[in-house]
Protein backbone atom coordinates (compact mmCIF):
# COMPACT_ATOMS: atom_id res chain seq x y z
CA UNK A 1 0.00 0.00 0.00
CA UNK A 2 1.22 3.48 -0.82
CA UNK A 3 2.33 5.66 2.07
CA UNK A 4 0.45 8.83 2.94
CA UNK A 5 3.53 10.92 2.09
CA UNK A 6 3.80 9.30 -1.35
CA UNK A 7 0.13 9.93 -2.11
CA UNK A 8 0.36 13.60 -1.08
CA UNK A 9 3.55 14.16 -3.10
CA UNK A 10 2.12 12.37 -6.12
CA UNK A 11 -1.13 14.34 -6.04
CA UNK A 12 0.67 17.67 -5.73
CA UNK A 13 2.90 16.82 -8.70
CA UNK A 14 -0.09 15.57 -10.71
CA UNK A 15 -2.12 18.74 -10.07
CA UNK A 16 0.77 21.00 -11.03
CA UNK A 17 1.50 19.07 -14.21
CA UNK A 18 -2.20 19.11 -15.11
CA UNK A 19 -2.33 22.90 -14.68
CA UNK A 20 0.64 23.54 -16.98
CA UNK A 21 -0.70 24.75 -20.37
CA UNK A 22 -0.80 21.91 -22.88
CA UNK A 23 -2.87 20.64 -25.82
CA UNK A 24 -5.39 18.79 -23.66
CA UNK A 25 -6.38 21.57 -21.29
CA UNK A 26 -6.19 24.14 -24.08
CA UNK A 27 -8.66 22.03 -26.08
CA UNK A 28 -10.93 21.75 -23.02
CA UNK A 29 -10.72 25.49 -22.49
CA UNK A 30 -11.53 26.32 -26.11
CA UNK A 31 -14.53 23.99 -26.25
CA UNK A 32 -15.85 25.42 -22.98
CA UNK A 33 -15.40 29.01 -24.09
CA UNK A 34 -17.03 28.42 -27.48
CA UNK A 35 -19.75 25.87 -26.72
CA UNK A 36 -20.41 26.06 -23.00
CA UNK A 37 -19.03 24.62 -19.78
CA UNK A 38 -20.71 21.24 -20.32
CA UNK A 39 -18.78 20.74 -23.57
CA UNK A 40 -15.52 21.18 -21.68
CA UNK A 41 -16.57 18.74 -18.98
CA UNK A 42 -17.54 16.15 -21.61
CA UNK A 43 -14.14 16.49 -23.31
CA UNK A 44 -12.49 16.11 -19.91
CA UNK A 45 -14.43 12.89 -19.28
CA UNK A 46 -13.21 11.56 -22.61
CA UNK A 47 -9.59 12.46 -21.91
CA UNK A 48 -9.75 10.81 -18.49
CA UNK A 49 -11.39 7.70 -19.93
CA UNK A 50 -8.44 7.40 -22.30
CA UNK A 51 -6.06 7.62 -19.34
CA UNK A 52 -7.50 4.34 -18.05
CA UNK A 53 -5.90 2.65 -21.08
CA UNK A 54 -2.47 4.09 -20.25
CA UNK A 55 -2.84 3.17 -16.58
CA UNK A 56 -3.62 -0.45 -17.42
CA UNK A 57 -0.75 -0.63 -19.89
CA UNK A 58 1.73 0.68 -17.34
CA UNK A 59 0.36 -1.36 -14.43
CA UNK A 60 0.40 -4.64 -16.34
CA UNK A 61 3.62 -4.07 -18.25
CA UNK A 62 5.91 -2.18 -15.90
CA UNK A 63 5.16 -4.45 -12.95
CA UNK A 64 6.53 -7.37 -14.94
CA UNK A 65 9.63 -5.39 -15.95
CA UNK A 66 10.29 -4.49 -12.32
CA UNK A 67 10.13 -8.13 -11.31
CA UNK A 68 11.84 -10.17 -14.04
CA UNK A 69 14.44 -8.14 -15.92
CA UNK A 70 17.16 -5.93 -14.45
CA UNK A 71 18.33 -4.93 -17.94
CA UNK A 72 14.83 -3.98 -19.09
CA UNK A 73 14.25 -2.05 -15.88
CA UNK A 74 17.48 -0.11 -16.33
CA UNK A 75 16.58 0.64 -19.96
CA UNK A 76 13.12 1.82 -18.94
CA UNK A 77 14.66 4.03 -16.27
CA UNK A 78 17.12 5.59 -18.74
CA UNK A 79 14.37 6.24 -21.28
CA UNK A 80 12.16 7.70 -18.57
CA UNK A 81 14.88 10.01 -17.28
CA UNK A 82 15.69 11.18 -20.80
CA UNK A 83 12.05 11.87 -21.57
CA UNK A 84 11.46 13.77 -18.32
CA UNK A 85 14.50 15.93 -19.04
CA UNK A 86 13.14 16.53 -22.54
CA UNK A 87 9.80 17.60 -21.04
CA UNK A 88 11.59 19.89 -18.59
CA UNK A 89 13.58 21.50 -21.43
CA UNK A 90 10.38 22.01 -23.40
CA UNK A 91 8.62 23.51 -20.38
CA UNK A 92 11.46 25.94 -19.67
CA UNK A 93 11.52 27.05 -23.31
CA UNK A 94 7.75 27.07 -23.84
CA UNK A 95 6.26 30.22 -25.27
CA UNK A 96 2.95 31.53 -24.02
CA UNK A 97 0.07 29.55 -25.47
CA UNK A 98 -2.17 31.31 -27.95
CA UNK A 99 -5.86 30.55 -27.86
CA UNK A 100 -7.73 31.10 -31.07
CA UNK A 101 -11.11 29.45 -31.40
CA UNK A 102 -11.83 30.61 -34.93
CA UNK A 103 -11.13 27.25 -36.52
CA UNK A 104 -12.49 24.97 -33.79
CA UNK A 105 -15.32 22.81 -35.17
CA UNK A 106 -18.67 22.53 -33.40
CA UNK A 107 -19.05 18.95 -32.16
CA UNK A 108 -21.85 17.03 -30.47
CA UNK A 109 -21.36 15.92 -26.86
CA UNK A 110 -20.85 12.31 -27.95
CA UNK A 111 -18.32 13.44 -30.55
CA UNK A 112 -16.53 15.53 -27.94
CA UNK A 113 -16.37 12.55 -25.59
CA UNK A 114 -14.97 10.30 -28.35
CA UNK A 115 -12.51 13.02 -29.39
CA UNK A 116 -11.24 13.18 -25.81
CA UNK A 117 -10.78 9.40 -25.65
CA UNK A 118 -8.95 9.26 -28.98
CA UNK A 119 -6.74 12.26 -28.12
CA UNK A 120 -5.66 10.48 -24.94
CA UNK A 121 -5.32 6.89 -26.18
CA UNK A 122 -3.43 7.75 -29.37
CA UNK A 123 -0.95 10.13 -27.75
CA UNK A 124 2.43 8.32 -27.65
CA UNK A 125 3.97 11.08 -25.54
CA UNK A 126 1.33 10.48 -22.89
CA UNK A 127 2.10 6.76 -22.90
CA UNK A 128 5.81 7.43 -22.40
CA UNK A 129 5.03 10.01 -19.71
CA UNK A 130 2.95 7.50 -17.76
CA UNK A 131 5.75 4.93 -18.04
CA UNK A 132 8.22 7.47 -16.69
CA UNK A 133 5.98 9.08 -14.07
CA UNK A 134 3.98 6.37 -12.32
CA UNK A 135 6.61 3.69 -11.54
CA UNK A 136 8.89 5.95 -9.52
CA UNK A 137 6.15 6.40 -6.90
CA UNK A 138 5.66 2.66 -6.54
CA UNK A 139 7.67 0.68 -4.01
CA UNK A 140 8.05 -3.11 -4.37
CA UNK A 141 8.62 -3.32 -0.62
CA UNK A 142 5.13 -1.99 0.07
CA UNK A 143 3.15 -4.68 -1.71
CA UNK A 144 1.91 -5.67 -5.15
CA UNK A 145 3.22 -3.29 -7.83
CA UNK A 146 0.26 -3.74 -10.13
CA UNK A 147 -2.15 -2.57 -7.43
CA UNK A 148 0.09 0.38 -6.57
CA UNK A 149 0.35 1.47 -10.22
CA UNK A 150 -3.40 1.14 -10.73
CA UNK A 151 -3.97 3.30 -7.64
CA UNK A 152 -1.46 5.90 -8.87
CA UNK A 153 -3.11 5.97 -12.28
CA UNK A 154 -6.49 6.44 -10.63
CA UNK A 155 -5.16 9.30 -8.50
CA UNK A 156 -3.66 10.97 -11.57
CA UNK A 157 -7.01 10.70 -13.36
CA UNK A 158 -8.76 12.29 -10.38
CA UNK A 159 -6.21 15.13 -10.31
CA UNK A 160 -6.40 15.65 -14.08
CA UNK A 161 -10.19 15.60 -14.14
CA UNK A 162 -10.40 18.04 -11.22
CA UNK A 163 -8.05 20.51 -12.91
CA UNK A 164 -9.52 20.31 -16.41
CA UNK A 165 -13.12 20.34 -15.17
CA UNK A 166 -12.24 23.48 -13.21
CA UNK A 167 -10.84 24.92 -16.43
CA UNK A 168 -14.15 24.13 -18.12
CA UNK A 169 -16.27 25.67 -15.37
CA UNK A 170 -14.09 28.78 -15.19
CA UNK A 171 -13.59 28.98 -18.94
CA UNK A 172 -14.28 32.68 -19.33
CA UNK A 173 -11.85 33.82 -16.66
CA UNK A 174 -9.12 31.31 -17.54
CA UNK A 175 -9.43 32.01 -21.26
CA UNK A 176 -8.91 35.72 -20.58
CA UNK A 177 -5.96 34.95 -18.31
CA UNK A 178 -4.33 32.74 -20.95
CA UNK A 179 -4.74 35.50 -23.51
CA UNK A 180 -3.51 38.38 -21.36
CA UNK A 181 -0.96 36.91 -18.94
CA UNK A 182 2.08 35.47 -20.74
CA UNK A 183 4.11 36.01 -17.56
CA UNK A 184 1.71 33.81 -15.58
CA UNK A 185 1.88 31.08 -18.22
CA UNK A 186 5.67 31.28 -18.20
CA UNK A 187 5.78 30.86 -14.42
CA UNK A 188 3.55 27.77 -14.56
CA UNK A 189 5.67 26.27 -17.34
CA UNK A 190 8.83 26.89 -15.34
CA UNK A 191 7.30 25.28 -12.25
CA UNK A 192 6.36 22.28 -14.37
CA UNK A 193 9.95 22.16 -15.66
CA UNK A 194 11.27 22.07 -12.10
CA UNK A 195 8.89 19.21 -11.29
CA UNK A 196 10.07 17.28 -14.36
CA UNK A 197 13.72 17.72 -13.33
CA UNK A 198 12.91 16.57 -9.80
CA UNK A 199 11.09 13.52 -11.13
CA UNK A 200 14.00 12.70 -13.44
CA UNK A 201 16.46 12.85 -10.52
CA UNK A 202 14.19 10.70 -8.39
CA UNK A 203 13.81 8.14 -11.19
CA UNK A 204 17.58 8.11 -11.78
CA UNK A 205 18.20 7.03 -8.19
CA UNK A 206 15.42 4.42 -8.13
CA UNK A 207 16.63 0.89 -7.45
CA UNK A 208 14.98 -2.25 -8.74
Amino acid sequence: MLSYETIVTFMLASVLLSIAPGPDNIFVLIQSALHGRLAGVVVTLGLCTGLIFHTLAVALGVAVIFQVSAVAFTLLKVVGVAYLIYLAWGAFRAASSSIDGAEVPVLSRWSLYKRGILMSMTNPKLAIFFMAFLPQFADPARGDLTHQLLLLGGLFIIAGFSVMATFALMSGFIREWFQTSPVGQRVINQLAGVVFIGLALKLLTTER
